[in-house]
């Protein structure tokens, strides 16, 4: 399985259940990158998408404790065991963990790789990613050139994990 996130410089993803910032290059790269895949999320997330539906042309899994939750066109999991059975379903790599914080945190030890968009600002946040830089397991193996979006710095990279 893989995970894509964007983050700022200490790592934080967002801020009353929003993106920190948009930035249309890295919205490109996460259509370009997850559509024809599958696409696991918590429910928080999945509810702060327009009209709070699954992403279209993509396979949507929604992990929630919410035992009587339901989502037309998604497939809902109470566990991460449960994620993790309806994952072998599908090619482990055309899976992409999608957020928010709760999930990336209990779903990265399943994760091989990890798309990382790193935005060289600090932004007023309550909710952050594991700082991968700071995990042993975890190497940054690709970044791209630095990219602008009006005085947005920003960086695409990969990190994989170590042995694999």
């Amino acid at each position: 399985m893989n995970i894509i996130v964007a983050v700022d410089k200490n790592w934080a993803i967002g801020l009353q259940n929003r993106l920190l910032v948009s930035i249309p290059q890295d919205m490109k790269f996460f259509r370009e990158t997850t559509t024809g895949k599958t696409v696991v999320m918590g429910r928080k997330t999945l509810e702060s998408f327009p009209g709070g539906q699954p992403l279209k042309k993509r396979t949507n899994i929604v992990l929630t404790g919410k035992k009587d939750y339901q989502v037309k066109d998604a497939v809902i999991c109470h566990s991460v065991e449960e994620v993790l059975k309806e994952a072998g379903n599908y090619e482990s790599d055309d899976i992409y963990v999608i957020g928010g914080e709760s999930i990336y945190r209990e779903l990265l030890p399943y994760c091989d790789k990890a798309y990382v968009t790193k935005i060289g600002h600090a932004y007023e946040a309550d909710t952050w990613f594991p700082n991968l830089d700071e995990d042993p397991q975890w190497e940054m193996t690709k970044i791209s050139e630095e990219q602008t979006y009006f005085d947005l710095e920003y960086v695409f990279t990969v990190y994989e994990r170590k042995g694999k």
